[in-house]
């Protein structure tokens, strides 16, 4: 999770890359265990879909998905548009991560908390980049 200006928030555990991103929100945050994002304007990919069932926010937004045999309208396909241009700067994050090769790099550590205290001490670096 990041915020507007590219800052690392949040990050869970490493998952195998099979795992799908719902499920790992889900594992992070229990819907049962308390109210997350009440007081967040959350901006997410249409690998979230179906979040909204489960938990409760200020602002949720989310792309509208191209129906079976159907195109999405004009209108659908612009409000698309403004939301993934907002949701560009995650990426940015993610790709500032990346620049330190080691988790972009085929990986040889075999143990996964060091992997997740790679993942860390990077995050830690690129927000530090970002207010020097």
């Amino acid at each position: 999770m990041s915020t507007k200006e590219k800052k690392i928030k949040y990050l869970s555990y490493a998952y195998h890359g099979r795992s799908h991103d719902l499920s790992i929100l889900r594992n992070e945050f229990d819907a049962k265990r308390g109210l997350w994002f009440d007081q967040l304007e959350v901006h997410v990919d249409l690998g979230y879909l179906g979040l909204d069932k489960d938990y409760g926010f200020k602002k949720l937004s989310i792309p509208s998905k191209k129906k079976r045999n159907k195109t999405l309208t004009e209108q659908e396909q612009i409000a698309n548009r403004e939301k993934s241009q907002f949701r560009v700067t995650v990426e940015n994050s993610i790709v500032g991560l990346k620049r330190y090769r080691f988790l972009s790099d085929r990986l040889r550590c075999r143990k996964m908390s060091f992997y997740n205290k790679v993942i860390g001490l990077c995050a830690g670096l690129w927000n530090f980049v970002l207010t020097y």
